[in-house]
């Protein structure tokens, strides 16, 4: 890994802002109302030819008895533990506080590059203002202003002279896996589990993760992204803005993703806001696994099998039927690693290319056996297929008629295409097209 740097502070004086401008990306959400970031949220930055690694965090307190403001402090001490160089956002508005002192008692002891960012200096009558923050004891200052970008640049100078790493060559783009579903359905459990360590705050009350959290896997001779997503609620149910932020940012991951984990908590079942999350990730042409978590809760296991269960969910959302469905529990770590074996495995079935050759030698003796239905006394004959390049499996079937094949017939093809092909999680598009 190359050169990481955090981003700490108190509540509310513009950390997340400030990692927007470095990102270059409106990823972390920010919000006037203190505490909207809770897990660390990573990006990526460069200045002057060097690139780096951001984790921006929540803000830290003390000597608060709010159980998401106790989880916010560990992340934020294990943001300094990985970081190599720490960027200590104050507020000029309010001068130094005595959380600000408490940030840099412990600043003090990280043996680290500490740089001082004193935020929302925005005019000259501020920057004598900005003087006081000489009592942290943490050397020299830089005021600026994360809203319109004043100052950033001589922080930035200072920062990448700072690292002692050099950039690492470029790896290949990893593979996204988004892990979505409804709230409490145990994601962020799931991803602290699969990692062995709390990366993501997991409290019993819905809603806990806001932002969409990017974590590294690399273990077991797998290597991808996992996306921890915020729960997604019912539109009628969701009425703060924060909430409407935290949607938009999942349904951006289901779009940025190659494969979607669909998380389905066991003890309410498989319901309509579970087929709407199934739904919207088969619309973007997303790889699917469908884990049923909680599955160590479910009582009355004589009646409610596993085979009952799956055969529940897949009348539900045919006709796509041919997706993988496992039966996990994060808590226990019950089988949560074979989740992870199944994902990689839709991933490179995404990837599945057939020669034009191998399908019009498979597919002509097919569609002259069981054409299409004649329309109006009118016979459609396929005379040709080929796979189209996309980001998944599509197939173009050209033809005389293209217009009288419906789709009862294109499912005949893509039942027969599954048959044929191990496509299991992987959506098919097929199209006719006129010869």
């Amino acid at each position: 890994m190359g050169n990481i740097v955090a981003i700490v502070g108190r509540p509310n004086v513009g950390k997340s802002t400030f990692f927007n401008r470095l990102t270059q990306r409106r990823q972390a959400i920010v919000d006037s109302v203190s505490g909207v970031t809770r897990d660390r949220h990573y990006g990526t930055s460069d200045w002057n030819g060097r690139d780096f690694t951001v984790i921006d965090t929540g803000g830290y307190v003390t000597g608060s008895e709010d159980v998401f403001e106790g989880e916010i402090r560990k992340q934020v001490k294990i943001a300094m533990e990985e970081a190599d160089s720490i960027i200590f956002v104050v507020d000029v508005e309010t001068g130094t506080t005595d959380l600000d002192l408490d940030v840099a008692h412990i600043l003090r002891k990280a043996n680290k590059p500490v740089f001082i960012a004193v935020n929302k200096v925005d005019n000259a009558m501020r920057m004598d203002d900005a003087m006081e923050f000489y009592n942290l004891g943490l050397g020299e200052y830089f005021a600026i202003s994360s809203i319109n970008g004043s100052g950033t640049g001589d922080l930035l100078d200072a920062l990448v002279n700072s690292f002692s790493k050099e950039d690492e060559e470029e790896a290949d783009e990893l593979p996204k896996f988004a892990i979505v579903g409804r709230p409490n359905a145990g994601k962020s459990s799931l991803v602290n589990a699969l990692m062995g360590q709390n990366k993501n705050i997991v409290t019993d009350i819905a809603g806990t993760t806001r932002d969409s959290i990017d974590t590294h896997y690399n273990q077991f001779g797998h290597e991808f992204t996992l996306v921890d997503t915020a729960g997604l609620r019912k539109k009628s149910k969701v009425h703060e803005n924060l909430e409407f932020y935290s949607v938009m940012r999942t349904i951006r991951a289901i779009e940025h993703s190659d494969v979607c984990i669909v998380m389905v908590d066991a003890t309410i079942g498989f319901d309509a806001q579970d087929l709407n999350i199934f739904h919207l990730a088969e619309k973007n042409n997303k790889g699917i696994v469908v884990l049923v978590n909680k599955w160590d809760l479910v009582e009355n296991k004589e009646t409610m099998t596993m085979e009952h269960y799956r055969k529940m969910i897949i009348a539900k959302t045919a006709p796509f039927t041919d997706y993988p469905i496992i039966f996990i529990s994060a808590e226990t770590k019950q089988r949560i690693f074979k989740a992870v074996e199944m994902a990689v495995e839709v991933y490179n079935r995404k990837q599945t290319k057939i020669t034009t050759s191998e399908l019009n030698n498979v597919f002509l003796p097919i569609t002259e056996a069981t054409p299409p239905p004649s329309y109006k006394g009118k016979y459609v004959k396929i005379k040709y297929i080929t796979q189209i390049p996309t980001m998944v499996p599509s197939f173009a079937f050209f033809c005389n008629l293209p217009q009288y094949v419906k789709d009862p017939y294109k499912r005949f093809i893509e039942n027969k295409l599954r048959e044929m092909y191990d496509l299991n999680g992987v959506p098919i598009r097929i199209y006719f097209r006129k010869k």
